[in-house]
This record gives structure tokens, sequence and C-alpha cells, in this order.
């Protein structure tokens, strides 16, 4: 019995991809050269932006044929976008051939429901759950190793989706942390430790105990091994004086900090309730500068919010001038149904935001090229 699994979005849904591929494996399961030789595929979904959800029915609806010449092939629908009912509930009805469609917070009984097919298409949609300590992962990432420090977010950005589909922030126990990570340097393949949250710099705040992400940073480089430690993603708002200077100071913590401006805007800031200030991003990018000199800098960006006029594009632009990150992503803004921006006023059409998101990464170039940065 082979499996296959397709994997949208961020790094928190690659990881979560080695969590299905270690709950396959102890079922049996090998994993497929290609999904025409699975006998379960799946599709591990991503709801953040609109090209993504696209992508998912085009490749899901491209099995049909490959399920009536496969009449014991299961499929599987997980992630992001299923979490939200009425899109689960339009996959059943579009796709009457997959068999089961489960939420962000089911993936722990995915053997109950691979077991029960027989019995009929499987649909669950819990709407919150607590942090597996137990589930199996089959590490997919090299001589790179993820550890998940905590699921969910609570910033309610007014554009994004995710405090909808992972739920309000739950910190994983930091010697539940320390304990996976001692597991994965005594297999002494892993050379790298990657730290995942929503926003990691919140970690901790809604433990019993409470632990700073600094204390962890701390506590995870001072365990025995030869590793890098790096972690993703910072929220500006919560970037403290403390997590810099752990940086700067431990030698085992990669010099790099990806860290979201989003806009340059104070009005854009505001509205999408970003709870900082374009001056207090600026302040947080000068303390990095002058306490790791050598610190690579990248940010993302959303181009074409709700009622973004030039000028305030322009502000973006000039940020990204002024800081000369060694890297940007430029996004456009895509409407989510049920958040807040989604119902704001004045759109900006399609053909607006198309020019502003290749300025923006027309900049980013200009400034490669000239600052030899890439």
């Amino acid at each position: 019995m082979k499996y296959f699994i397709v994997t949208y979005g961020c790094q928190m849904n690659v990881h979560e991809s080695e969590k299905i591929a270690g709950i396959l494996e102890k079922l049996g399961y090998t994993l497929a050269d290609k999904r025409e030789e699975a006998d379960i595929i799946v599709f591990n979904t991503c709801a953040i932006r609109e090209g993504a959800e696209e992508r998912v029915f085009g490749n899901v609806g491209n099995l049909k044929k490959l399920k009536k010449t496969k009449k014991d092939l299961i499929i599987v629908l997980c992630g992001c976008m299923t979490q939200k009912e009425a899109t689960a509930q339009k996959m059943l009805r579009t796709f009457p051939f997959v068999d089961i469609v489960i939420g962000t917070f089911n993936l722990p009984k995915l053997a109950d429901y691979i077991a029960a097919v027989k019995k009929g298409r499987q649909l669950e949609i819990w709407q919150e759950g607590e942090i597996d300590e137990v589930l199996p992962y089959k590490r997919t990432s090299g001589d790179n190793a993820w550890v998940n420090i905590m699921h969910g977010c609570n910033n309610f950005c007014t554009y994004c989706i995710v405090p909808y589909v992972r739920g309000r922030e739950k910190s994983r126990e930091e010697q539940n942390i320390l304990n996976e990570i001692k597991g994965i340097l005594a297999e002494k393949k892993y050379k790298k430790i990657t730290l995942l949250g929503q926003n990691v710099n919140s970690y901790g705040k809604d433990l019993k105990k409470p632990v700073s992400f600094a204390k962890l940073l701390k506590d995870i480089c001072a365990l025995d091994g030869d590793f890098t430690l790096s972690f993703m993603t910072s929220h500006p708002k919560d970037l403290t004086d403390e997590v810099i200077d752990v940086i700067a100071s431990e030698k085992k913590i990669e010099k790099y900090i990806h860290l979201p401006a989003q806009s340059g805007n104070n009005r854009i800031l505001a509205l999408m309730n970003r709870k900082y200030t374009r001056e207090k991003y600026l302040s947080i990018i000068e303390k990095i500068r002058a306490k790791i000199p050598n610190c690579r800098i990248t940010s993302d960006f959303i181009v074409g919010f709700p009622s973004e006029t030039e000028d305030e594009f322009k502000d973006t632009l000039s940020l990204i001038k002024q800081v000369q990150f060694d890297s940007i992503f430029a996004f456009m803004y895509s409407p989510r149904e049920g958040t807040v921006a989604s119902k704001m006023e004045n759109q900006i059409p399609q053909s607006v935001k198309n020019e502003r998101v290749n300025k923006l990464l027309n900049e980013e170039k200009r400034i490669q090229k000239e600052t030899g940065k890439r």
C-alpha cells in the first residue's frame, strides 16, 4: 500500500504533512513516487490566498479519472481550506469521489477516518483541539528539522484567515519542545532546527507558567550538539529587545530575521490591525542592525489593500528603499471570506494590484543589484 501527499502553503503545512506521512507509515503505507501509484492521496490545503484554493479544486478534479480506474483509492482533503465548513461541504458536493474531508484539528484521528471509510464518506470539522504530543513525524526536509512550538494566532489581522482556521494561540510546554529537539539531535543527521509558529515571538504567554520566547531560544542553545537554530515567523509588535539580544549573543542562532512589514503606511497598517506604526517598525530594524550588524532581514508586503491610495503605496516603496531588505515577498491583496477586510469598501482593481506588485518587485531587484544582496 502506497501514499502520496500534495502540500500547499507555508512551512507549517509542510511540517504538518510530515505528521501525515508519519501516521500513514505507521499504518503500513510507503511513499509512492507519483500519485498514480498511490492507494491513498492526501491534499493538505491552504486558505491564505484565493489562488491556492483554486489550485486545490483543479488538482482534486483531475483525480476523477484515476478514481474510476482505482475504485479502492482513498482521497483525503485536510488543512486550512477544509476547516471552513462551507468550503468542506462544497468540496463534498463538487467531488463525489472524495472519501475523507477533515479540518485542521481532526488530524490526530486520521487513522480512524481511514479505517471507517469502508462504511461511507467521512466528514468531520472540529472547531478546536488540543496539541498532540504523541503522533509520529516522517521528516522530509533534509538536514533541517521543523519543530512546531505553538499553534494558532491571536492577532486577527483584518486580511488574514489563519485565526479562523487554526484557532487561538496554544503554546507547547517548553519541556516537550526541548525533549523533541534532544531526540532530533540524538539522530545526528539534522544540522539545523527551525522553530515554527504563526507568531513565534508570542510563544509561552498562554502557558500556566509563562515562558518567554527569548528563554526558549536560550534553553535550546544550551542543549548539546552541533546545530544551528532559526525560527519563523516574527511579528514586529512582539519582537522584544530581549529576543534581539539573544540572537546577537548566541552563536548557534542563525543571524536571520523574517519580519513582515506588510505596508509602509500608518493608515493602512491600522486598517490591517497590525498594531505597530511605520516608525515603530523602523526603530526595530535600527535595533537589529545596531546589535547584529551581519543579520539578514527579509519581509512580506501586501499591495492593493482595500482603499490603499497611490501615495500610500509609495510609502511602502519608500520603506523598502530605506530599509534595503535582503529580500522581500510581495503579494497582491486577496479577499478571504470571513475576514474583516473582505467587507471593506473601496476594493482595489486587479489591474492596479498587478501594477503595484510589479513596481515593488522591480524596486527590490534594483536594490539587490545596487547592494549586491540576494
